[in-house]
């Protein structure tokens, strides 16, 4: 399968420059040449695969003769290591669980992929690889965990200083070994901005073998496809859901949209945001305005020039009217968010984090006017990734700490402070390692 940029379509690489560059020279985005409609015998047997044979059977046309069968299949049986179960809240409202993983995140499944694919994808290559990545919450502690001691590689990520939580920030600076944290005097957009610089820095992404782990990266993107099949048949034979996605920079949306056409049978999308309505907004009016980033209590959402828009611009052929037949957009402020964690505890007894709250009201939104619709909101992460919040709405105690969060409370910060400069980045990149 070769991959185009959403820019210049006639620009066509291979996974492997897909992969490890991350980014065209053009600032594009990479697509597949073509999406593949999943064929007849998937169909009849969806239902009956594990997890990962699941993942295994969607990722296999789409990477075609790229990667040999079972190395292909050992990757992902890798990746794919625990569960991502369905939910029942009501019957007309479910909850998909994608913070099963190690960081308890959804971006787990993408930064394990998409690890694994890379050591393979570079097996033989004599140079250490770079990982550079911008995070606005989950994203840096999925790729620290994925690449940590990884052979090989060495990770650099980027966060903005105050605008992530705090246990957030220990999964991602306390690591320490092949894991370097840069804590940016700025917002998500900034940190996004400095890692974009840096790749379009041809000699400096040669000379320090760059690769993205961002969703701008398009192995990230491609597992995220995953869950919503498994989504789907876990709920009764025949129903045709809509998936609720709460959504910052619109690669989780991106990745349900690339499950739809390879023929998984979805109702509607709703993406669900906090106040960066930029598309809820292009949905509603037709013109796409980015705009700096308001910091919010849903802080991984907080993007205000969302790169995957390209992906899904070009999935609708650049077609407003096409996108919003299948996509309705909602926006919610922090004070409506906090009064949605309060309720789902007391009518569910489910606790959501501040993102999953997001689309719970956006379901309960869309839902006053299509009350026949099945509805499925990703759980993005495990509440306790927001604990200051959840206990200034459910009282003190009332969520619990998994082990494998506790565990980094008392561990020590190490983070180097960076102005919110291209230029500063660079220097640092091509002095520190």
């Amino acid at each position: 399968m070769d991959f185009y940029s959403t820019k210049t379509p006639t620009y066509k690489v291979d996974l492997k420059e897909a992969v490890i560059r991350s980014l065209p020279p053009d600032n594009g985005l990479y697509m597949p040449e073509t999406i593949p409609t999943l064929s007849d015998e998937f169909w009849a047997n969806w239902r009956d695969y594990s997890f990962a044979e699941l993942g295994f059977q969607i990722v296999k046309p789409l990477l075609g003769d790229d990667i040999p069968e079972d190395d292909l299949r050992a990757i992902v049986e890798d990746a794919i290591n625990f569960d991502a179960p369905v939910v029942t809240l009501s019957d007309k409202l479910h909850i998909l669980e994608l913070f099963q993983g190690p960081t308890l995140a959804f971006k787990d499944f993408g930064a394990r992929f998409m690890a694994r694919l890379m050591g393979y994808l570079t097996r033989d290559d004599e140079s250490m690889l770079t990982v550079l990545v911008a995070t606005s919450g989950d994203t840096g502690g999925a790729v620290a965990s994925a690449f940590h001691k990884v052979p090989g590689t060495r990770v650099v990520i980027l966060y903005p200083k105050g605008k992530v939580s705090a246990l957030q920030e220990k999964q991602l600076t306390t690591l320490g070994d092949n894991i370097h944290a840069l804590e940016i005097d700025g917002t998500f957009d900034d940190c996004q901005r400095m890692v974009k610089a840096a790749f379009l820095n041809r000699e400096l992404s040669e000379k320090l073998n760059l690769t993205s782990a961002n969703s701008i990266n398009i192995s990230r993107l491609i597992p995220q496809s995953f869950y919503y099949f498994h989504a789907a048949r876990q709920l009764p034979e025949g129903v045709e859901p809509t998936f609720v996605v709460p959504s910052g920079n619109f690669g989780n949306l991106t990745a349900g949209l690339l499950a739809q056409e390879m023929g998984l049978k979805i109702k509607h999308f709703v993406a669900a945001t906090n106040a960066n309505d930029v598309v809820p907004s292009y949905l509603k009016s037709g013109e796409y305005i980015t705009r700096p980033s308001t910091a919010t209590i849903s802080n991984a959402m907080d993007v205000g020039a969302p790169s995957n828009f390209a992906r899904m611009n070009e999935i609708y052929s650049g077609s407003w009217e096409g996108m919003r037949a299948r996509i309705e957009g909602y926006a919610f402020d922090d004070d409506t968010t906090r009064v949605a964690i309060k309720r789902t505890a007391d009518n569910y007894n489910y606790q959501v984090c501040p993102h999953t709250a997001v689309g719970v009201l956006a379901a309960e939104a869309w839902s006053e006017t299509h009350s026949d619709d099945v509805n499925v909101v990703l759980a993005t992460a495990h509440p306790s990734k927001f604990l200051p919040t959840m206990e200034e709405e459910l009282g003190t105690d009332s969520v619990e700490i998994p082990e494998r969060l506790a565990c980094l409370a008392d561990l020590p910060k190490e983070a180097t402070l960076l102005p919110p400069d291209e230029q500063a980045l660079q220097d640092w990149v091509a002095t520190a390692l």
